[in-house]
């Protein structure tokens, strides 16, 4: 499988997890010039920008460690777009969460870090 088919497959896996907790999906891949975001779901009253991420290795650190200041920042610009595109958003508040799934881990549930940045 090539990159871009591993971050479609970790996406749907993430979505499906997340349905499975009882989150309801908004938007898939939601581009702007800024960025992209991967899902944006809605858990309870909360709108939820949610980054999936997927390493095969641990050569630069795990799957997580991969969502650092500079991506935070392309998802934060990004958010902030659909939240004027999407204005019935703006009345909910909001969090950034980041899936993800480790490189040589036998389980097929990804770590789920909540509230993962702020603004």
């Amino acid at each position: 499988m090539d990159r871009k088919e591993i971050g479609t497959e970790a996406e749907r896996a993430a979505e499906a997890y997340l349905a499975g907790q009882g989150l309801k999906l908004l938007l898939r891949n939601a581009r702007c010039r800024l960025g992209e975001i991967d899902l944006v779901m809605r858990d309870g009253e909360t709108i939820v920008f949610i980054e999936v991420r997927k390493r095969r290795h641990r050569h630069y650190g795990g799957a997580a460690q991969s969502v650092d200041q500079r991506k935070q920042r392309k998802l934060i610009l990004t958010a902030q777009f659909l939240m004027t595109r999407y204005p019935q958003w703006s009345a909910h508040p909001c969090r950034f969460d980041v899936l993800a799934f480790e490189a040589d881990s036998d389980q097929d549930t990804p770590l789920w870090y909540k509230d993962a940045f702020r603004l």
